[in-house]
């Protein structure tokens, strides 16, 4: 068990709430703890004091315990400074003492009074020996170290060219961070897959309650995936489908796709003989369409991609549909 003590650097609740969050992320990274505020894995105690403003000194000391989640954490200090200026500014003093948080009630209740600080004072354990951590120790640990969150953010960014909202997403758990690396290698283009992870990918995650590491999509395969609609051998609106079915199968992009018979239909000469077809079947639409009512491209451009039974490839139907009726 290890206890990390800060100096009274935090100005506001959220200052904390980002601090606890940061640590505890850390924690998970590097596989020291699951860092699970609920089952006890961490724990975090807050002190709080509010000074007026040009005040030189902290005001009394409050401490507050049973903050079993971060956002708990959060809402407890927000309490807790509210009460205290209430305090204060109706001519009370504060007391030093611990309170806990009561979530039910949404407010601190006194556990006990610490009249004097020597009561905070920690006692020597006598059967625990002092910790000697050698210099040597630190660096060999240092060196094992795994690419820590912000580095690698930062790193997301520089070389993927990521957004710093789509860095931070994906830097937020080291499985989704290496997740994202594979993908990317086998897709070719880092920020089309960081979009199918984010969009797609985290919301079949989310509903089966899994973390991307117990993944049934490997991270290659989702490459292959994005691959595939970038060569245009299938659609994106038929990727998510395809993604969907790989996520519940397990199977690879390449096989689903055969499986069903979704292999995009590009050849400009195929698409051709379908708008010939469809024009010559809607003459009436044709004429109507000549003589300036462009809306009803629209309704070819639907016909053709019926006829296709969705196959086709939409940017080439619009550019070859634009050019037949134009005729």
């Amino acid at each position: 068990m290890a206890e990390i003590v800060t100096e009274p650097d935090f100005r506001s609740s959220w200052e904390a709430y980002d601090y606890v969050n940061h640590v505890r992320r850390a924690l998970q990274w590097v596989g020291a703890s699951d860092a699970d505020m609920e089952k006890g894995n961490l724990r975090c105690e807050a002190n709080v004091s509010v000074r007026r403003i040009g005040d030189d000194k902290f005001g009394t000391k409050v401490e507050l315990k049973n903050l079993n989640s971060v956002r708990f954490m959060h809402r407890a200090i927000e309490f807790e400074i509210n009460r205290q200026i209430g305090v204060l500014e109706a001519g009370g003093q504060l007391q030093q003492e611990t309170r806990l948080w009561d979530e039910r009630a949404g407010e601190t209740r006194v556990m006990r009074s610490k009249e004097e600080a020597h009561d905070y004072r920690y006692f020597p354990e006598p059967d625990l020996p002092p910790l000697i951590v050698s210099d040597e120790f630190v660096e060999q640990v240092r060196a094992a170290m795994p690419e820590l969150p912000e580095a690698r953010r930062r790193r997301f960014m520089e070389q993927y060219g990521l957004s710093f909202s789509d860095a931070s997403q994906l830097t937020s758990e080291r499985s989704l961070a290496d997740y994202f690396e594979k993908a990317a290698a086998a897709s070719g283009n880092p920020r089309t897959a960081a979009n199918w992870i984010r969009s797609e990918l985290l919301r079949e995650l989310e509903s089966a309650g899994l973390l991307a590491q117990a993944s049934p999509l490997p991270p290659e395969e989702l490459g292959a995936l994005v691959r595939l609609i970038a060569e245009e051998k299938i659609s994106g609106k038929q990727g998510k489908d395809v993604l969907v079915e790989m996520f519940k199968t397990g199977k690879g992009a390449a096989v689903i796709i055969e499986e069903q018979g979704l292999v995009q239909l590009s050849d400009s000469s195929e698409i051709d003989a379908l708008i010939d077809t469809v024009i010559g079947a809607h003459q009436q639409q044709l004429e109507s369409y000549r003589s300036g009512k462009e809306s009803l491209f629209g309704f070819f451009v639907g016909q053709v991609m019926k006829a296709s039974k969705g196959k086709a490839n939409p940017k080439v139907v619009n550019e070859r549909l634009k050019k037949k009726l134009s005729l």
